[in-house]
């Protein structure tokens, strides 16, 4: 390993330790954190999961991918197979695509009505407010990547046996249908984006550069202040909270 290699993994581990002071915090008082991971494909949601659950609690600690929900499920109230997975006291859950996918996948791909997505899209702050409101810490983040990176990435998927678990049957679309994600995108982030439940967008081309200013926020915003000036605040030309400018200034891919 690379001098480089290993000053970037001291960096690493040093942000995962106030990760889990933060969560020896969490688990003594009983907080909820619930953790939104989206993205488009490729993004680089697997890695950061990774990255921020290494070191903690497998007791505590929930990761959350649900599959395509079943012909009972599709029957049900939209966010009704989501609320068994909520934290608990002391639990932190991650949502790895959440019922973001109806913000997004769903009505890109047609598994929604149009009116379907316009319900979710008028719906979902307000019971993200509910869960704010109840105590429960709720951070949501959009992983962004460059078309040229995705299907760098898509690519590497394709060509690597060991990334073959990573592939779906929507790769194809990530990158032909990239205008209709995008827009997908932008409606979602402008409708759901609240002073409750706000969106931090993260550009992720680099993503060891993403992981750890990821970490950073995590720790900043859930952890109390004696914790989170452990670490320094989050690079603001790689995470920022979203605003209508980002659209079309460059700082989410277009």
């Amino acid at each position: 390993m690379s001098k480089n290699s290993d000053d970037e993994q001291r960096e690493l581990e040093r942000h995962q330790l106030a990760l889990v002071h933060y969560q020896q915090h969490a688990m003594a008082q009983g907080e909820r954190a619930l953790i939104i991971l989206e993205g488009r494909d490729a993004a680089g949601k697997d890695g950061t999961i990774r990255a921020v659950t290494e070191h903690l609690s497998v007791r505590n600690t929930r990761v959350v991918a649900l599959a395509k929900p079943t012909e009972r499920e599709q029957g049900q109230w939209y966010l009704q197979r989501y609320i068994p997975h909520l934290p608990a006291a002391g639990e932190t859950v991650i949502f790895n695509r959440s019922w973001y996918n109806r913000g997004g996948v769903e009505p890109v791909m047609g598994f929604c009505t149009p009116e379907q997505h316009e319900a979710f899209l008028r719906d979902i702050p307000a019971h993200e407010a509910l869960l704010v409101g109840d105590g429960m810490k709720l951070v949501k983040l959009w992983l962004d990547v460059s078309k040229k990176e995705q299907a760098k990435r898509l690519a590497e998927r394709k060509d690597e046996p060991l990334k073959a678990l990573k592939s779906s049957p929507l790769d194809e679309a990530a990158q032909s249908r990239w205008d209709a994600y995008t827009n997908a995108r932008d409606e979602m982030l402008k409708r759901t984006h609240t002073a409750a439940a706000p969106w931090i967008c993260v550009r992720s081309d680099h993503k060891k550069t993403a992981r750890l200013n990821i970490i950073r926020h995590l720790v900043r915003t859930l952890a109390p202040a004696s914790i989170g000036k452990e670490l320094d605040a989050p690079d603001p030309d790689v995470l920022f909270p979203f605003e209508i400018a980002a659209l079309s200034d460059g700082r989410l891919a277009r």
